[in-house]
């Protein structure tokens, strides 16, 4: 494609979104770009504080328990406080949380902490995507949910790797970075972007209220909640690419460096990738978008069983990453179809929480499996998991509500964004 090709291409996907959209897209980013905690937790408690593994595998599984905990409460913040005020909360909670973090020293305060951490740190999720659903005409969600994924992949890539040279310098200087740029995104976000919550005054004669949509709700919507436990196989999938995988490759005798190179193209591709796949995916069928991409997912990490080169496991974690690309911003779209405008806080609080499980239920099947079993079992599973969840979105799919009409009017010239709009 050419360079004015590539230009048209980026245009068309970052044209036309409102601004407070871009305010979101810029704190997501910013968020990421200063994520330390996640990425070096366990290498700080093993090296810097001389802890165990084991003992850092009990921190990170409390951190996952948090975000399991404050997701459902998150939802309900979301509906009744509104989007804004649950969002600034969240984000102050995160930055004192991961300030105090990085001085505690106890190994009970340090578990205690950690905990909070997770539970702040994963409270904003769902008032981020429903104010995005609010604010975002329904024809450009998917194509906003996948710039939001876009950025919070890219942040991830550049902070890993800044993260490095900070632990390398101090650990303490990493926590208290993050806790000062989610300070800063809080605030930006506060004073940039409005409340999105729809009035219920104003709501349609017949439409639900918050009072209307309660967890109970939530729970009885049998082909949500469908979707949210095949959202919990999907999550375990690709979380095996963090868990099992090292595993398997150190088992093949490679080295850490060596999965350093092979997640990394999860990374690359991702930030290369997301965008034009987006264009591509836009206005495809979603059931089967979620089908192919569940089919990818679970053979893709299937594969691995016949992996034993980094360059083989590089090109299986092509094959699952492009599933992911896939998956993410038409699942969290379908999330949104499926939520009620007035509830979208609960709603996206439980399919918040399918992944948050995901991440505390997924070490401990890897380790079951890969003891018990061996890999080649955990990576079969994986293929299994795949062909499911695919059945199931084939069956549950099945005579989808038409997607709302529009109620945001159209800007009359493509809105550009308050920041520099990212490269394609």
């Amino acid at each position: 494609m050419s360079v004015a090709g590539l230009r048209k291409a980026a245009h068309e996907t970052v044209a036309g979104l409102p601004r407070e959209f871009w305010w979101l897209w810029t704190s997501t980013l910013v968020n990421r770009l200063g994520a330390f905690v996640a990425t070096f937790m366990a290498l700080y408690l093993t090296m810097d504080r001389g802890y165990s593994a084991s003992y850092a595998g009990l921190v990170a599984a409390l951190h996952g328990l948090g975000g399991v905990v404050s997701s459902l409460g998150a939802g309900v913040m979301t509906d009744r406080l509104g989007r804004r005020p649950t969002m600034l909360i969240a984000q102050l909670s995160t930055a004192v949380s991961v300030a105090v973090l990085g001085f505690m020293v106890h190994p009970i305060a340090i578990a205690g902490v950690a905990f909070v951490v997770g539970m702040a740190s994963n409270a904003s999720r769902p008032a981020v995507q429903a104010m995005m659903a609010d604010i975002v005409r329904p024809e450009d969600r998917v194509r906003a949910f996948s710039l939001n994924y876009w950025a919070i992949n890219l942040g991830f890539a550049v902070s890993s790797a800044g993260a490095g040279f900070i632990a390398e310098y101090s650990y303490l200087a990493g926590f208290l970075g993050e806790a000062a740029m989610t300070l800063g995104c809080a605030v930006l976000v506060f004073l940039k972007v409005p409340e999105s919550r729809p009035d219920p005054v104003r709501a349609p004669a017949g439409a639900r209220t918050p009072d209307d949509v309660r967890l109970s709700t939530v729970l009885r919507d049998g082909r949500f909640m469908g979707v949210v436990g095949l959202s919990f196989l999907v999550a375990l999938i690709f979380q095996q690419g963090y868990v099992g995988l090292p595993v398997a490759m150190g088992a093949d005798g490679l080295s850490s460096s060596d999965f350093g190179t092979a997640i990394a193209v999860n990374g690359v591709l991702i930030v290369v990738l997301q965008i034009p796949v987006t264009r591509f995916i836009r206005h495809r069928d979603p059931r089967r978008l979620l089908i192919i991409s569940s089919v990818l997912a679970g053979y893709g990490f299937g594969l691995t069983a016949f992996a034993g080169s980094v360059g083989v496991y590089a090109l299986t974690v092509c094959v699952w990453t492009l599933a992911e690309i896939v998956n993410a911003p038409t699942q969290t779209g379908i999330v949104v179809q499926l939520s009620p405008a007035h509830g979208r806080g609960r709603y996206q609080g439980m399919y918040t929480m399918s992944w948050s499980a995901a991440a505390l239920v997924a070490p401990l099947m890897s380790g079951v499996v890969i003891d018990r079993y061996g890999a080649d079992w955990l990576w079969g599973t994986c293929a299994v998991l795949g062909t499911v969840a695919a059945l199931g979105y084939w069956l549950l799919m099945r005579k989808l509500p038409e997607p709302e009409r529009s109620q945001l009017p159209a800007p009359a010239v493509p809105a550009t964004p308050a920041v520099a709009e990212p490269a394609a």
